[in-house]
């Protein structure tokens, strides 16, 4: 374990003060000295507006958004909505109506695209018995269809995007009535399909699952089961994403916001026992969960011009007292987030299909955006490329509190990546939003600050050679 001195971290409460007050020079990061936020549009941004953690897309990644095609896009929520309904008790046997139609159709498109990874990528129908319970009536087989992109560098470290392929309309239990579910969900189900398309033929470090899961209308069955198979498997999830509405950027009213995606992330997280929250309580951690780090890490890599988008963070689970397929993994313990369109027209989503007064109702493919969606999944695909060619979140990131004094000793576990080059410290104001200081400290696992831990929040990030940085981890009180 070795240490860095604060002599030749250029991090003294001088140097911090006068940082936090604007006035660090330009090279300050190329030094090692802090890197401060300058005045922007925003609380907590940095250069330009953007936070001091934000990454720069690499000539890689844009090629890789640049092949996103809103064409392929809409003719997979066409061709979804076209199997009439697929409510998760409709019929599965029907080849060209209900749920299992659809099931096969997205099966057979990931395969298709698995034949271009060189067989890095494979394709499952996982599939298991529901027994009755809440909206599901009778015994009903659900399935979700996962395409995962083994990773070529850190295999065993694994991102997820999905969204869901069951539909429904006003009566969540009529199982037979035209449900198109172009918005929801066939609109996120697209997102996952078309990234599995455009990187079924790049080699990513860590290993990314791309997943259309049913039964998230009945009450999250498919997501339930597929993220019970990831913990009972012990699988390292560091993110997950799903893709839940995001078809359209009008509201109910008309109001148009084309370019805002929200993303909503839980602050203190839903696997914490009672102790781990009240230590997480004590210090201020409750806007520091894992799952709010993934989200301001998407807004590191994803608001930027590379997707054209903004990303609004929400700082709850999920809509006011709704939810979707992330909180499955939320309850394991994995980081999840949800995307979401900017304000939902309610006139459309879920409707029974009719026309009134000249008026066309349900959620038809006619009322999605293509090109929205194919942004949205330039922000998904920013995020999840960055974070798989990204070092991992350091893990055991601590606080050494054993003596109380002004400086801050930060420690954390050494990553097992090849590539991986150093840390950074970063920190904020316990006001700010976003990370608006950060400092080099090289291969090390431990390093001191003279700067009070009362005063802010700390936090640390690894860095592979190539400079990719992985999301912050927040450090707890180290006894």
């Amino acid at each position: 374990m070795s240490h860095t001195s604060q002599a030749t971290s250029g991090t003294t409460r001088r140097a911090v003060l006068t940082a936090a007050a604007g006035a660090v020079a330009a090279g300050a990061a190329a030094t090692g000295q802090a890197t401060a936020a300058v005045p922007g549009p925003g609380p907590g941004r940095g250069h330009g507006g953007r936070p001091a953690t934000a990454q720069s897309p690499s000539r890689e990644l844009r090629a890789l958004l640049k092949e996103i095609d809103p064409g392929r896009i809409e003719a997979t929520v066409r061709k979804l909505a076209s199997f009439g309904t697929r409510h998760t008790l409709s019929v599965q046997d029907d080849p060209v109506r209900g749920i299992g139609a659809a099931r096969d159709w997205i099966y057979a498109e990931m395969q298709k695209y698995a034949e271009a990874s060189g067989g890095r990528m494979t394709v499952e129908l996982q599939s298991y018995i529901q027994e009755p319970a809440s909206r599901i009536p009778v015994a009903t087989r659900i399935t979700n269809v996962v395409a995962t992109l083994r990773g070529s560098v850190t295999p065993e470290r694994v991102y997820i995007v999905s969204g869901h392929y069951d539909s429904r309309v006003t009566d969540v239990m009529d199982a037979t009535s035209d449900s198109p579910g172009a918005d929801d969900d066939a609109s996120g189900v697209a997102v996952s399909m078309e990234l599995a398309r455009v990187m079924a033929t790049r080699r990513p470090a860590a290993t990314i699952v791309f997943a259309a899961v049913a039964g998230e209308e009945q009450g999250l069955y498919g997501a339930t089961h597929m993220a019970a198979r990831y913990k009972a498997a012990g699988t390292d999830v560091q993110g997950m994403f799903t893709d839940d509405i995001v078809g359209s950027p009008k509201a109910d009213d008309g109001a148009l916001d084309p370019y805002t995606i929200r993303l909503f992330a839980e602050g203190v997280p839903s696997s914490e026992t009672p102790e781990q929250a009240a230590t997480r309580r004590s210090v201020g951690g409750e806007n520091d969960s894992p799952s709010r780090q993934l989200a301001r890490f998407v807004r590191d890599t994803a608001d930027n011009d590379a997707t054209g988008m903004h990303v609004r963070v929400i700082y709850r689970r999920d809509r006011y007292l709704r939810g979707g397929d992330h909180i499955p993994f939320l309850e394991r313990g994995y980081p999840a987030a949800r995307f979401t369109e900017p304000a939902e027209d309610f006139a459309h989503q879920h409707q029974d299909v009719r026309v009134e007064d000249g008026k066309q109702f349900g959620d038809l493919p006619e009322f999605c955006d293509f090109d929205y969606i194919a942004r949205v999944a330039r922000v998904n695909g920013a995020a999840l490329w960055t974070l798989a060619q990204a070092p991992g979140t350091p893990k055991n990131a601590k606080i050494v509190t054993s003596n109380l004094t002004n400086a801050t000793e930060l420690v954390w576990d050494r990553g097992t990546e090849p590539d991986l080059a150093g840390y950074e410290v970063v920190w904020r104001e316990t006001t700010a939003p976003e990370w608006t200081h950060v400092i080099e400290v090289g291969d090390v696992t431990r390093h001191e600050v003279d700067l009070s831990k009362d005063n802010v929040f700390f936090g640390v990030r690894a860095v592979s050679r190539n400079g990719a940085k992985s999301p912050v981890a927040f450090p707890v009180p180290q006894r």
